[in-house]
């Protein structure tokens, strides 16, 4: 297992090894003790998969209580996936990460707690799989848009080709979500 950190501080990229031939491969997709060795000590307690085709946009999600950490991966076809710093206190407030997760590498991405998330389809479709730290709370669901100008997250795919939920689409604006404050945002694509 390689673990990469990003240039937010606490989310990574972990990079399995992957043992493959002409019968296809195998990969180990989660051991408790990958994460604690890069100092994250947490239990998993709700796995969740969702199906989604070409051009599906799901998010930027959180939760405002019980906010959830997240392993997440593409267990078939190609996302790229983003986590955005909602924590109001944070130097990196409003800074993203994006990372292609697909079926080839099956790299994984660690969301910390505090962290909007959301992924766009480039394949035909995919199987998105995440391991979370606290269950879903509904009366706490939130949410950024996804196009925020504020946020400037380069999506891999042009607007008006996203397919997104009526939710989604009218998500609030990071600067929207009183009392948190914007920093000057920040790309970092892996």
């Amino acid at each position: 297992m390689n673990i990469i950190e990003t240039d937010i501080p606490g989310v990574l990229i972990l990079e399995p090894s992957v043992f493959g031939d002409e019968r296809g491969f195998f990969v180990e997709t989660f051991r408790e003790t990958w994460l604690a060795t890069a100092g994250v000590n947490v239990k998993f307690v709700q796995d969740n998969q969702s199906r989604s085709r070409r051009g599906v946009l799901r998010g930027l999600h959180f939760q405002r209580r019980n906010p959830q950490g997240k392993l997440v991966r593409a267990a078939r076809g190609t996302v790229f996936d983003v986590a955005v710093d909602v924590r109001e206190s944070s130097p990196t407030y409003g800074h993203w990460v994006g990372v292609t997760l697909d079926d080839v590498r099956h790299r994984m991405l660690w969301i910390p707690p505090g962290f909007a998330h959301g992924f766009c389809v480039l394949s035909e479709d995919a199987d998105f799989a995440y391991k979370c730290t606290t269950f879903y709370d509904p009366q706490s669901d939130a949410g950024v848009r996804w196009n925020d100008a504020d946020i400037g997250i380069k999506w891999p795919l042009p607007a008006d080709a996203a397919t997104l939920s009526g939710k989604d689409r009218v998500l609030p604006l990071l600067k929207e979500l009183e009392p948190l404050r914007l920093a000057a945002s920040r790309e970092v694509t892996i």
